[in-house]
């Protein structure tokens, strides 16, 4: 989440009573099986096999009901937890008044819109898309379901292989209501597909239906939140024909504030950022005048004629997306370019990519980023991080990276947890979205960039690298402060001062200058590194491994038979000759010969960490020291770059990323 004008005590009480409030609405529901735990190896066949009886009692293809489901739950139960629209179960079968009615007094949490939120009235801040009547009704995909399966529909939200059988059967049912035959070719099926995504924009449908269908292509394997290996195989020819599109109605838009856009504008004629393939809209930050002389919510410049963009930052709301929306239209608020909706991947722009916002909580990071929020909360994954935002998401991150030439790599596409703070002072306020549960190997997938070893496991550089399904470290406080989460799968891994789980872990003296321990919350980051990131190995003790980390040795278990990080090529930075240790920064700043006469120019503020001769930290490359000035002239002039001659190295420091002044180091490359 950007920052912004509130509080963090009380953006924290905030979060805590959003998550309280919403606790119903995830807590797991009794079930026969599987929406439950994990099963022994006689049923790790079963989903598989659900698949494939559902599809042939109703005449639809295996392929396409598995890539449905991939599409909507990735194949996972989550225990049986409704999603953020009501969704439960694999086939992702919605029944928002079920949901709504698990919450104390049928209401939901605090976001919800007006006094009289209801089971019989679902919020439009759940992301429900309209719909008129004869459509396809999202909200209500379940009841429809148990209406053709003839059994009760509380069979659907707790029974996964009743909850294929549904899907299958709505999709056959669609298909019959298009006029198209049933029967085992996928690509027959392509506008039975768009209709189930619910969507009343076309291009959102084809997009859906898209992403289906080049799932069946590639093929998919992976292990479910159940224990259970499910395959898809790859069906490289299955293209549809160019009738099927004519499935597909014309686009239609609601009108501003009728909608969960809740006043943004289509991307016709408003010369949104985006890729064909998303349906996007725009709802734009103001440039006004606040206060006596600042001009917010974020800064003209002229990227990237003025600025290289170097990052896409990632971060989640916590919050819903009616809310942030209000907040990006608020002066003196925060301020991002894109929100991406949970229910269904929806795209709306805010600024320019030319200019900057305002949402890492570090102003250089600021000035050579794209701010993307994901509506959701990091401790509520289930509910919140849907495929369809992974989906969209990655679609336009691609279609940045390759505008603006951006590594689509993690020194680059970076969490806002990854973002330094400028100074000492600001550490303890830097964010942790979007969280241990976000799924980075995933979606580097989804960006054609996946990540992987690059040199052979005795390298001098490790890229942390978990099985995300299996790698599950307990944290708390997803629900209460001090009670553990559900288990589930996360991209982090824990850090220790010695070779043992037993041992404490490593702390962050910048994020606890009173030298608190470090603790396992889910919001507490000090001690874990997440998937992607690259580290300089310090030394090796079977299967141990430890790295350099804020200035020490951290240990993480890295057996071989079940490695969590992998070896990797590249480059790292080390303190030259003769010095004992040199400044860690939070900015690349210019020199102040570079700044012009009149100029106020900000002390030098080196992190209170130490960089000690002898260690060594992975780089991907330099910058030189800039440093924006926004214009408070008018609304629409663009500030000015001071541009120095300062050369600092990007290093991945801790969690977060650093920088070092190159005259301070000598650059060495890791050892295969």
């Amino acid at each position: 989440m950007g920052g912004s004008g509130i509080p963090r005590s009380l953006r924290h009480v905030h979060r805590t009573a959003c998550l309280i409030a919403a606790a119903a609405l995830i807590a797991p529901l009794p079930s026969s099986w599987p929406l439950g735990g994990h099963h022994d190896a006689g049923s790790v066949t079963r989903l598989q096999r659900a698949f494939s009886d559902a599809a042939a009692e109703f005449r639809v293809p295996r392929r396409l009901l598995l890539g449905v489901s991939y599409m909507e739950s990735r194949w996972d139960t989550h225990a049986g937890a409704p999603s953020v629209i009501g969704g439960y179960g694999p086939m992702h079968l919605t029944d928002m008044r079920a949901a709504l009615a698990r919450a104390p007094g049928g209401a939901v949490h605090h976001a919800a819109p007006g006094p009289s939120a209801s089971p019989a009235d679902p919020p439009a801040s759940h992301g429900a898309p309209m719909v008129k009547k004869g459509s396809f009704n999202q909200v209500a995909t379940l009841e429809r379901a148990a209406g053709l399966l003839g059994v009760p529909s509380v069979r659907l939200r707790t029974d996964a292989v009743e909850n294929i059988r549904g899907g299958a059967a709505l999709m056959a049912a669609t298909q019959r209501e298009l006029g198209r035959p049933l029967g085992a070719d996928p690509a027959q099926w392509w506008g039975a597909v768009a209709r189930f995504s619910g969507s009343t924009d076309s291009v959102a449908a084809a997009t859906y239906a898209d992403n289906v269908f080049e799932v069946i292509r590639k093929g998919a394997r992976r292990t479910t939140d159940t224990g259970e290996r499910v395959t898809l195989a790859a069906s490289p020819g299955v293209r549809p024909g160019a009738t099927e599109r004519e499935a597909v109605p014309a686009r239609e838009v609601p009108a501003p504030g009728s909608g969960p856009e809740d006043g943004a504008k289509s991307s016709a004629g408003t010369g949104v950022e985006c890729p064909a393939t998303l349906a996007c809209g725009w709802l734009p930050s103001p440039r006004v005048l606040y206060g006596d002389d600042r001009y917010g919510n974020h800064d003209v410049a002229d990227r990237p004629t003025d600025e290289k963009i170097e990052y896409v930052v990632i971060h989640d709301t916590e919050d819903t997306q009616n809310t942030m929306f209000k907040t990006v239209q608020t002066p003196s608020e925060a301020s991002w370019h894109y929100t991406i909706r949970s229910s269904d991947g929806q795209v709306t722009q805010h600024i320019r990519t030319k200019d900057i916002g305002w949402h890492s909580g570090n102003q250089d990071v600021n000035a050579r980023s794209i701010g993307i929020e994901h509506e959701g909360f990091l401790a509520q994954p289930d509910t919140w991080y849907t495929e369809q935002m992974y989906q969209s998401s990655a679609r336009l991150v691609s279609y940045l990276a390759k505008k603006y030439a951006i590594p689509l790599d993690r020194q680059h596409i970076i969490g806002h947890e990854d973002v330094p703070g400028p100074v000492t002072a600001s550490i303890p306020g830097m964010h942790e979205d979007p969280g241990p549960y976000w799924d980075w190997r995933h979606y580097f997938d989804l960006l054609g960039s996946p990540l992987r070893a690059t040199a052979g496991p005795d390298s001098e550089l490790v890229t942390v690298l978990p099985d995300f399904a299996t790698n599950r470290p307990e944290y708390t406080g997803c629900t209460a402060e001090t009670e553990l989460c559900a288990p589930h799968g996360s991209s982090a891994v824990r850090l220790y001062t010695e070779p043992s789980e037993l041992a404490p872990l490593v702390q962050d003296v910048g994020k606890r200058p009173g030298g608190e321990d470090s603790t396992i919350g889910v919001y507490d980051m000090t001690s874990r590194v997440s998937t992607g990131q690259t580290y300089a190995v310090a030394q090796r003790r079977g299967d141990w491994t430890a790295i350099w980390y804020l200035g020490q040795k951290a240990w993480f278990r890295n057996p071989s038979a079940r490695p969590t990080a992998v070896g990797s090529a590249g480059r790292m930075v080390t303190p030259k000759p003769g010095l004992p240790d040199i400044p860690v920064y939070g900015r690349a700043t210019p020199e102040d010969s570079a700044y012009p006469d009149g100029t106020t120019v900000p002390p030098e503020s080196p992190l209170p960490y130490k960089f000690l001769a002898g260690q060594r930290y992975a780089t991907q490359g330099s910058v030189r020291g800039e440093r924006f000035e926004p214009s408070d002239v008018d609304s629409g002039s663009p500030g000015r770059f001071v541009k120095g001659r300062a050369l600092y190295y990007e290093i991945q420091f801790g969690h977060r990323l650093a920088y070092v002044r190159a005259d301070d180091v000598d650059v060495v490359r890791a050892t295969a």
